[in-house]
Formats: C-alpha cells, sequence, structure tokens
C-alpha cells in the first residue's frame, strides 16, 4: 500500500467537494484553496522522495491485478510534475486571494479549480491510456468552466476557440484508443508496450501513432493547431491565465513523453522525425507570432507555444542528453511562465491595462516588481545564470550531438527574438514613463489601500526564488531529470514496476 501516489487526486477532489459544501462562506473556501495545496506539495514531494527512491510507486485499484485493474503509476517523471502542480496550485491560490473578484469566488472559483488539478495530476498519474482520457476531460471541464467565469464578450470568443480545438483533439485521442485496444486487446500503458511489439500490421499502429500524437499535440498547443492558446489566455482572469500557462499544456507534453518512449517506439525514425518538424515549427511560430502583439499576455501566451516547441525537440532527438534537457525545460518553464503571468497581473491591477502603449513608470514607483520581471523573462530568454540557459544549453547540446544543425540555429534564433519581446516588454511596461493618457495612477504610486499587496508579492517572490535556485543550484535538479531520462528510455523498467518482473 502507497497512500502517497493516490493522495495527489484524492486532495484536490476532497477539497473541492468540501468547497462546494462551503458555497455560502468565501472566506472558508479561500482558507481551504491554500491549505489543500499545501497538503497537494506536501504529498508531491512525499511521492517524489519514495520514487528516487524506490523507482517506481504503483497501486492497483479493487485489489486486481494489472492490467486488469485501473492502475496509478508513479516515476520520477510523474513525481516531479505532481511537485510542479502542488507548487503553481499553492502560488495561485495565495495570489487569488487578491485577484480573483468576489462575484467569481461565488459562483465556484475555487471547487473548479481543485477540480482542474485533480485532473492535471490524475492525468500525470494513471497507468491506463483511457482513464488518461477520462482525466483529459476532468481538465476541459474544469477549464472551460474557469476561462468562462465572468462572462465577458472576448472570454466566450476565447473559449469557444479554445472547447472546439479540444473536443477535437478528445474525438480523436478516444479514436486513437479505440483502435489501438482493438490491435493489443488491453487498455494498461505497461501492457500495450509489451503487446505492440506483436503487432503484425505495423502500418497501423503507425497511424494510430500519429492520431495520439495529434491529440496530445493540440493539448500540448504545437504546431500547427495552437492557435486556441493565444486566442484564449488572455481572457480570463488572471489567476486562471497563470494557472493555465504553468500546468494545462504541460499535460499533453507529458502525454507525448509517456506515449512516444513507452508505446510508440517502433518506428523511431518516422514517428520522432515528425515531432522534430512540429517541435521547429512550434518554437518559430511561436516566437514570431509573439514579436508581433503588443498586449502583455498576449505576448506571454505566443511564448508558450514557442516554449513548448523545445520541450518536444528533446523527445524528438530521442537520445539519453535530448530527455534529459526537455525534462529540465519543463520543470523550467512551469515556473517561470506562472511567474510572468502574475507579474501581468499585478501591472493591470496597478495600471488597468495589458495594452503596452497604456502601461508605464513601473520601475520608477514598483522597483521590486520590476525586478520579478526580470528574473523569470531573462531566465524565459535563456540568460545565464538562471534556469532557463541550463535548459536551453541541453538541448541544444544534445540537438549538435545528434548533428541536427538547421533545428540548432532555429532554437538559437528563437532564444534571441524571445529577448526581444522581453525587451519589449521590459522597455514599455518598466522603464518609459506612465504615459499622459493615463490618469489612474494612484495603485501604482501606491497611494492606496494595500492590506492585499502580500498576497500579490508572496508568490511571485517564491516562484523567482525558485528560478535562481534551478539556475544557481541547478545540480540537484539535473540529477533529478537524468533520473527521469534514465527511466524513460528504458521502458522495461515501467514494464516491470507494473506487470511484475516475469512477465516475457
Amino acid at each position: 500500500m502507497s497512500p502517497e501516489i493516490i493522495l495527489p487526486v484524492f486532495i484536490p477532489l476532497t477539497a473541492g467537494a468540501l468547497s462546494l459544501a462551503l458555497w455560502r462562506s468565501v472566506r472558508y473556501q479561500r482558507i481551504l484553496g491554500v491549505l489543500a495545496n499545501i497538503l497537494l506539495l506536501w504529498s508531491g514531494i512525499w511521492l517524489l522522495m519514495s520514487t528516487t527512491d524506490q523507482g517506481f510507486v504503483t497501486m492497483e485499484m479493487g485489489s486486481w491485478p494489472a492490467p486488469f485493474s485501473i492502475v496509478f503509476v508513479a516515476d520520477v517523471l510523474a513525481a516531479i510534475m505532481i511537485v510542479l502542480t502542488g507548487i503553481i496550485g499553492l502560488a495561485i491560490a495565495i495570489y487569488s486571494l487578491a485577484s480573483t473578484p468576489r462575484g467569481h469566488e461565488k459562483f465556484g472559483y475555487y471547487p473548479l479549480m481543485h477540480l482542474l488539478l485533480a485532473g492535471v495530476a490524475g492525468s500525470f498519474l494513471t497507468g491506463d491510456i483511457f482513464n488518461l482520457f477520462v482525466w483529459f476531460e476532468v481538465m476541459l471541464l474544469a477549464s472551460f468552466a474557469l476561462l468562462t467565469l465572468g462572462g465577458e464578450r472576448a472570454q466566450m470568443e476565447g473559449a469557444i476557440k479554445y472547447v472546439t480545438l479540444n473536443l477535437f483533439s478528445s474525438a480523436v485521442f478516444l479514436s486513437a484508443v479505440g483502435l489501438l485496444y482493438g490491435m493489443v486487446g488491453t487498455l494498461n500503458m505497461a501492457d500495450i508496450a509489451q503487446k505492440v511489439t506483436q503487432v503484425e500490421d505495423t502500418g497501423m499502429l503507425t497511424v494510430v501513432a500519429m492520431m495520439f500524437m495529434v491529440s496530445f499535440g493540440v493539448k500540448a498547443a504545437a504546431f500547427p493547431l495552437f492557435f486556441w492558446l493565444p486566442a484564449s489566455y488572455h481572457t480570463p482572469q488572471v489567476a486562471v491565465s497563470a494557472l493555465f500557462a504553468g500546468l494545462l499544456t504541460k499535460v499533453g507534453v507529458y502525454a507525448l513523453f509517456r506515449m512516444f518512449t513507452l508505446v510508440f517506439t517502433q518506428d523511431v525514425d518516422y514517428t520522432h522525425n515528425i515531432l522534430l518538424w512540429a517541435a521547429t515549427l512550434t518554437m518559430l511560430t511561436g516566437v514570431l507570432g509573439a514579436a508581433a502583439q503588443f498586449e502583455f499576455r498576449r505576448i506571454l501566451s505566443f511564448h508558450i507555444v514557442s516554449q513548448i516547441g523545445y520541450m518536444m525537440l528533446g523527445l524528438a532527438l530521442f537520445t539519453p542528453l535530448a530527455i534529459i534537457g526537455g525534462v529540465f525545460y519543463i520543470m523550467h518553464h512551469i515556473i517561470v511562465k506562472t511567474n510572468l503571468f502574475l507579474v501581468s497581473g499585478f501591472t493591470y491591477r496597478l495600471l488597468g491595462s495589458y495594452e503596452l502603449k497604456d502601461l508605464g513608470g513601473v520601475y520608477k514607483y514598483r522597483p521590486l516588481l520590476a525586478v520579478l520581471f526580470l528574473i523569470p523573462a531573462l531566465s524565459l530568454a535563456g540568460i545565464p545564470p538562471l534556469s532557463g540557459f541550463f535548459a536551453k544549453f541541453v538541448v541544444i547540446r544534445a540537438a549538435l550531438e545528434a548533428e541536427a544543425y538547421l533545428v540548432t540555429f532555429v532554437a538559437l534564433l528563437v532564444g534571441l527574438l524571445t529577448l526581444y519581446s522581453m525587451i519589449k516588454i521590459w522597455a514599455e511596461v518598466f522603464w518609459k514613463k506612465v504615459p499622459d493618457h493615463v490618469r489612474n495612477t494612484e495603485e501604482l504610486k501606491g497611494k492606496l489601500n494595500e492590506k492585499h499587496a502580500w498576497a500579490y508579492y508572496l508568490p511571485m517572490v517564491g516562484l523567482a526564488i525558485c528560478t535562481l535556485i534551478i539556475g544557481l543550484y541547478g545540480q540537484p535538479i539535473y540529477e533529478l531529470a537524468e533520473m527521469s531520462a534514465e527511466q524513460l528510455m528504458n521502458p522495461q523498467l515501467y514494464i516491470e514496476a507494473v506487470l511484475g518482473g516475469d512477465q516475457p
């Protein structure tokens, strides 16, 4: 019995149910939101310690043996993702205390947040391909409700694009699951990995692999079906945007890593070459889209797309060093991107706009906020000694070792263009003076009541410290990525952990 593997799902589900029971008390929902995410982070750390010690932690539901039972499986990668989910959940819960309108809190914000976190955790831990689909739908339901909370026109337009593309992704996913089940007769991922080697129709297996790639690619906002993300992530309340930016697309990336290291490794020259081109175009189109934007959150949204390309590049190169780089990049990016959205939300609180032309003077009046922007912004661009530099360095070095010179050039170019976007935000939001047409500057100058300012600053400071730790004290983080890469590159370890060492 390993309770640490079920707690990351049980805690947010229970917190969501209790939040519904406390529907009339926003105060207690807020307290519960913070406490539940502290527990979620604690359970993730416990799980990570278990996986680094044991290698794998598994749980079979209903006392049925695998592959007949629904199985939860945690390796080092899954445990890392749970820890990051806890960190982001806690940061968002605290930030929401100050940023989320009371009307949103009264209409289910906290239950939906907990449900979303449960869906994310379930996706990372499930060892059953159909249950991965179920957890994806839990996330889609909660995220769509959070996206539309408030009912503004821009939110509705973004939500329609968001849900349409994600429903298409779900349909492709479910179809692929059905076809794969028809070929191997099982839904357990470890059992699938074992039986795909016996499939005679390898052409059909490659078709199914491509269906999974399309489905997970949509979830990850990869080229060419990424446009739903920059059309929707800038529309809801900023705490929701930050939560989405940190976690949702990473579930799609995680699913790609899981399936294309465990199951679909029979035709690597074909499948991973397509992943390589998709990663390259994702990096390039995302950063070019960001360069053309002049709205704070839309710039950041396009950069989510471009940075997803680096993670996919690590998978596509499919070498131990590349996988290490991909995992390291995921850890770095979740922290950095969430923090940048939180900073954008505080600037909105101060000046009432996300449009760069309506912003300015933040460095003069809020130097701490300027520093809290610079740390994740320079990290995102890959400036040493911050976390993004080492993440990019490992991925690019792996590309050079694989002699993927064109991809290396694109990755370096994207890094420069990312720096351009961050400089643009710095110059417009922080460095230039407050525009003459902006009249409401009392918040910026600190003349109003700031009793809730700590709830803005605490998560931003915490995430900035995480970024500095990953960069300045990166050896333990690299070792975790190395351990996860070793497990991913040796799928037999996963199979034996789930099905037992006596499996053929």
